[in-house]
C-alpha cells in the first residue's frame, strides 16, 4: 500500500495536503512534490525559455541555409546549359555539395546529428544552446531548402522572362520578382516547419540541454514518479503548438484575403 503524504514528507507537506481526504491527500502530494517543493516549477520555466531560444535561433539558421541551398539548386537546374567557364564549374560543385547535404541530413535522425555535433565536432565546447541551435538549424535548413525550392519552381517561367526583358539581370529578377512571390507562397509551410522544429528540440536533452522535456525527466527522477512531470512537459508543448498553429491559421487567412 502506498504511504500517505504525512508519512513520507511530514516536515514539508502543507496542511491542506496532510489534513485532506485520502484521494486528495495522494493527488495533492504528487502535484506538490512535482511542481512546488524546492521550486521545481522553475525547472519548467527555464526549460521553456531554453526551448524557445533554441527553436528561434535554429529557425534563423535553417532559413538562411535553406535560402542559399535552394537558390543554388534552382539556378543550376534552370541555367546550367547557359553557364560557361569557371562559373559553371563552381555552380556544378556547389550543386553536388547541396545534393549531398540534403541527402545526408534528411536521411539521418536529428538526434544522431545533434550528438555528433556535441560529442565530436564541438567536443571542446560546452555552449549547449549554440551547439543545439547549429544542429537543429542545419537539420531544418535541408527541409526549408526544399520548401523554398518548390515555391520558386511554382512561379511561372514568364515572370523570369518578363524581368529579363525589362533589363533586370538574373540576380535582380530573382531578388525583386521571383523570391517575393515564392516566399508568399511558402510562408504558411515555413511557419509549420517552425512548429515541427519546436517539437524536434525535445531531443536536446540527449546532450544535457535543460529544455522542457529534460526538466520533466529530471523532476521525475528526483521524485521517482514520472506521471505528472512528463504530463506537464507534454502540456507545455501542446499549448505552444496550439498557440503557434492559431497564429499560422491567421497568417494563412490574411494571405488569402490579400489575394482577393
Amino acid at each position: 500500500m502506498r504511504a500517505s503524504a504525512s508519512q513520507l514528507w511530514p516536515e514539508v507537506a502543507p496542511d491542506w495536503i496532510l489534513n485532506g481526504p485520502d484521494w486528495l491527500n495522494s493527488l495533492g502530494y504528487d502535484i506538490y512534490k512535482s511542481f512546488v517543493f524546492d521550486d521545481r516549477y522553475m525547472m519548467y520555466v527555464n526549460g521553456l525559455r531554453n526551448t524557445l531560444v533554441l527553436t528561434f535561433f535554429a529557425l534563423l539558421i535553417g532559413i538562411a541555409l535553406g535560402v542559399v541551398v535552394s537558390l543554388i539548386r534552382v539556378s543550376w537546374d534552370k541555367n546550367h546549359d547557359e553557364m560557361h567557364g569557371p562559373v559553371k564549374v563552381v555552380m556544378a560543385v556547389l550543386n553536388v555539395v547541396s545534393k549531398v547535404y540534403l541527402t545526408v541530413i534528411r536521411g539521418t535522425p536529428v538526434v544522431v546529428q545533434l550528438m555528433i555535433m556535441y560529442f565530436v565536432i564541438f567536443a571542446s565546447s560546452r555552449n549547449k544552446i549554440l551547439v543545439g541551435a547549429l544542429s537543429f538549424g542545419i537539420n531544418s535548413g535541408a527541409y526549408v531548402a526544399e520548401i523554398i525550392r518548390g515555391g520558386i519552381m511554382s512561379i511561372d517561367q514568364g515572370q523570369m522572362e518578363a524581368g529579363r526583358s525589362l533589363g533586370f539581370g538574373y540576380v535582380s529578377t530573382m531578388r525583386y520578382i521571383i523570391l517575393p512571390q515564392a516566399f508568399k507562397t511558402v510562408l504558411p509551410t515555413l511557419a509549420n516547419e517552425f512548429i515541427v522544429l519546436l517539437k524536434e528540440t525535445a531531443v536536446a536533452g540527449y546532450v544535457g540541454l535543460a529544455d522542457v522535456t529534460y526538466a520533466g525527466n529530471i523532476v521525475g527522477g528526483n521524485t521517482y514518479d514520472y506521471l505528472f512531470p512528463l504530463l506537464m512537459s507534454a502540456l507545455i508543448y501542446l499549448v505552444l503548438v496550439m498557440f503557434f498553429t492559431y497564429l499560422v491559421g491567421k497568417l494563412e487567412r490574411r494571405l488569402r484575403n490579400s489575394e482577393r
